[in-house]
């Protein structure tokens, strides 16, 4: 009897502590959800259509203060209450046009009040909707990938490789010739078979273990209840998800017409948010779910099962754990997986740029997912698939900055304690608008035909064709994003896909009044300007946008200035009223500031990028003229030239053009639009309307296109090489003295990485005859910076940045400048061979990287 009771007793006295933690910490977080709307705020909620609008901003348990006690009201108001002499401000900002909020929208939740009483959903429209959404089906894929035949073979090769390694580490210990060698085999093969059937049932149950730990458990009813949570949590942090609703259409449309075709959604990375609002847009437009692909930090307690039954399935970000030796078991679950998800249906969402972006412009994208969706394809697992590039912005960060890391310190891990203060923190804080646009999707199969047209003209041999293919393990990184499994003739095809995607989302992306603001503040006005000029650059930068981008926002400017400087925060953005009662905006003091607010302003860089490119290009080669004319100018030909060779040099910092496009061509038209904009003139356009300047760009265009421009014939492929350089080259194009401000502006778009590309240079004489592990290396960089920053030998606090140390590097790899080997898991930094051998060369190096730093001396601008 005892011992029943005590085996009864077990179970609850073995409740850890932790499990404790984790489930009052949940249970601290739906009373939290009371408290924040409290009784009457829950009475509007569960009845929206009765307008209870109420201003309620109550504090936990309770306490509150005089002037957040609770209004009814029949139309919505907004009271605002300030101490400061200070004229009133609007806290909201209207989303861009043709956009619409999804937390306002509740399509399913039933018919208009007094239509329909029987209606339960006119009452619960947040309960309606969500449960009332179309259910899919979502096929587990777990058992087929067991029993793939791929699998066993990959089961069987591990096995195999193990037992060759032990037999060669065995024979190694022993040292020396066995004289009595064939005896002994003999009597070793039975020990060796039974080695090896233990070897193999270890590799199966592995393979077993990987498969449950990475395997989704998406289901309808998780998602319904996390999309009715969602619709009640995320309007206490933010005003707003917007998407556009030709986009939600355009994707019901691609679903519908082809509903045997997968769609992929690819979006840039910037939150954590960003795969659960994802899904959270598709299941309320009533569009299947994505299984989406997640790094296995985020498999932390509670959260992590929450997200893998919303779709997620959980990889490792290093496959590999010893550097040159392949994972063969994962691998293939990997790849089969992915592969059994497509051939059932399942719309797959993975982030082409691995993780999150630590600098807030778009990374290089990752290929190793998009390989094996492609490789799917070509083995005719599938007829087809959708690439979707998603473009996700926020006007502020949900997850805080990433400052620590971009100065070179290490990332704090994901955790369950971490969840929980990121989650309480968002509770209490404003973040503004959300952004998600889905642009237009693209086939893969369309692709490779186009791919496959531009390599026939090209007189190119490698022409992609669907056939039966086998896993392959090719050489790799042991990242998880670096995976191959798919054959090496179509390493290309993958690059130029998953760069077209990048570039797509990058162009596609919304621009938010934050990051407006930041982008006028660190070119144009990094000392500061008044609220009235800062409303009249951005009107400016509104026009030059138009059509060319899209504005997440709309309204007066003024009002954005004011909207975006209250939402950025003290600590990013101060505001002081100067002599003349003018209100003063400007950066707030410290280095953490530029660094966090250039995140913000990134945004714009990939826009401005080979403008910026251009000019400081054509800047630089006026200042090497060694007679400066009355009129300075460059002969076009020979800024295309130089532009191009500073276009190398951020070649892992940027995507500057289309994988179908050539460079020539693209400068070419980046040239003729700053004619347009007045930055830069020549002699027959100095007194031509802009009707004409349009029509010869077109025209050179179209030139270009048909292949008539043989301006360049003589240029390689690449476009590095010209022949007759040594001809006399006469000027073309000219300065414009009176919009310096403009040309300094465009200039400083780039000017930090360069300062940033030109301390790792200069840093390279330390690798004299002296090789260095690579982190150690990247800390001195950083470390240099931060005294250039503080002697304001480099302008730019924003140059610290180890994302764009670790870029330079990969091009002075590139190069061949350094080498990067690896010794027992650690990267070791090692000047080439050239340069190890002769000291002086670095010096051209040096030279090269100058050329794409902006010279501001003797006041030129």
């Amino acid at each position: 009897m005892l011992a029943t009771l005590m085996s009864f007793l077990q179970g609850p006295v073995e409740f850890s502590l932790l499990g404790f933690i984790e489930a009052a910490s949940v249970a601290f977080i739906l009373y939290y959800i009371y408290a924040k709307t409290r009784t009457l705020a829950i009475i509007a909620g569960l009845f929206p259509n009765l307008n209870l609008n109420i201003n309620y901003r109550s504090t936990l348990f309770g306490l509150q203060k005089a002037h957040n006690k609770p209004l009814i009201t029949s139309t919505a108001t907004t009271t605002i209450t300030t101490t400061k002499k200070e004229p009133k401000r609007e806290n909201s900002l209207a989303h861009g046009i043709g956009t619409q909020n999804m937390l306002e929208l509740t399509p399913h939740a039933g018919r208009k009040p007094f239509h329909s009483l029987k209606d339960w959903g006119v009452y619960f429209p947040y309960v309606a909707q969500s449960f009332r959404s179309k259910k899919f089906d979502y096929p587990q894929v777990t058992s087929l990938v067991q029993k793939d035949p791929v699998l066993q073979r990959a089961i069987k090769q591990a096995a195999e490789q193990i037992l060759r390694e032990q037999e060669q580490q065995s024979k190694e210990t022993t040292g020396h010739e066995d004289l009595n060698f064939n005896e002994r085999q003999n009597s070793y093969r039975p020990h060796r078979h039974n080695d090896y059937q233990h070897i193999l049932q270890r590799q199966e149950r592995r393979a077993i273990k990987i498969l449950k730990e990475m395997r989704s458990t998406l289901n309808n009813f998780l998602l319904a209840f996390t999309s009715w949570l969602l619709y009640k949590l995320l309007p206490c942090f933010l005003t707003g998800v917007v998407t556009h609703t030709q986009q939600i259409e355009m994707l019901k449309t691609a679903s519908e017409k082809a509903p045997g075709i997968p769609l992929i959604f690819l979006p840039l990375h910037r939150s954590h948010l960003d795969y659960i609002l994802v899904t959270f847009i598709l299941t309320n437009n009533d569009i299947r779910s994505p299984l989406v692909a997640a790094g296995n930090n985020l498999q932390i307690p509670v959260f992590g099962e929450i997200l893998r039954g919303l779709g997620a399935f959980f990889i490792k970000r290093k496959i590999d754990p010893i550097v040159g030796k392949k994972d063969i078991i994962y691998r293939a679950v990997l790849h089969l997986y992915l592969q059994h998800a497509l051939k059932m249906g399942h719309n797959v969402e993975f982030f082409i740029e691995g993780g999150r972006t630590r600098t807030g412009k778009p990374c290089m994208p990752k290929g190793g997912i998009l390989s094996v969706i492609v490789n799917a394809f070509m083995d005719r697992s599938i007829p087809d698939a959708l690439l979707v590039p998603v473009s996700v912005n926020y006007e502020r960060l949900v997850d805080g900055n990433f400052v620590r890391e971009q100065k070179g310190e290490k990332k704090i891990p994901e955790s369950f304690g971490k969840a929980m203060s990121g989650i309480w923190k968002a509770l209490n804080s404003k973040y503004g608008l959300m952004r998600i646009d889905f642009n237009e999707p693209y086939s893969i199969k369309e692709l490779v035909q186009s791919y496959n047209k531009i390599a026939k003209e090209d007189g190119s041999m490698k022409i992609y064709k669907p056939s039966a293919r086998t896993l392959q393990h090719n050489q790799s990184t042991s990242s998880l994003y670096g995976t191959d499994v798919v054959c090496e003739e179509h390493r290309s095809l993958i690059e130029s896909i998953s760069r077209q995607v990048v570039y797509d989302c990058a162009a596609a992306t919304s621009i938010m009044s934050t990051n407006a603001l930041a982008f006028l503040l660190l070119t144009r006005y990094r000392n500061g300007a008044t609220d009235k000029e800062l409303a009249k650059a951005l009107d400016d930068l509104r026009q030059r946008l138009q059509g060319k981008k899209d504005l997440g926002f709309s309204g007066e400017s003024i009002h954005i200035i004011n909207y975006a400087t209250d939402l950025l925060g003290e600590k990013l953005v101060e505001r002081r009223y100067d002599s003349n009662n003018q209100l003063l905006i400007y950066v707030a003091n410290g280095i953490e500031s530029w660094i966090e607010l250039a995140y913000y302003s990134n945004t714009l860089t990939p826009h401005f990028a080979l403008q910026s490119i251009v000019l400081t290009t054509f800047h630089n080669l006026l200042l090497k003229q060694v007679n400066m004319p009355e009129e300075p100018g460059i002969c076009r030909k020979k800024l295309i030239e130089a532009a191009i060779e500073n276009c190398e040099v951020y070649r892992y910092e940027y995507i500057l053009y289309k994988p179908t496009q050539t460079l020539v061509q693209v400068l070419e038209s980046v040239i003729d639009e700053l004619i347009m904009q007045g930055i830069i003139k020549t002699e027959q356009t100095e007194n031509e309307p802009e009707s004409v300047m349009e029509s010869r760009r077109i025209a050179r265009g179209l030139a270009a296109y048909l292949g008539e421009d043989n301006e360049y014939d003589d240029m390689s492929d690449d476009g590095h090489d010209f022949l007759d350089v040594e001809q006399p080259q006469k000027p073309d194009l000219f300065l414009i003295s009176d919009t310096k401000v403009q040309q300094k502006a465009l200039c400083e778009v780039l000017a930090p990485y360069g300062h940033a590309y030109l301390c790792v240079a200069q840093s390279l004489y330390k690798l004299y005859q002296n090789s260095m592990l690579e982190s150690e290396f990247i800390k001195l960089v950083v470390k240099e910076l931060n005294t250039r920053v503080k002697t304001r030998q480099c302008p730019y606090a924003e140059s610290i940045s180890t994302d764009s140390v670790k870029n330079c590097l990969k091009v002075l790899e590139k190069w061949s400048v350094i080498e990067i080997s690896n010794q027992s898991g650690l990267r070791l930094l090692a000047l080439g061979t050239l340069y190890e051998t002769c000291r002086g060369s670095l010096k051209n190096i040096v030279q090269r990287i100058s050329d794409i730093v902006p010279y501001y001396a003797n006041n030129y601008f």
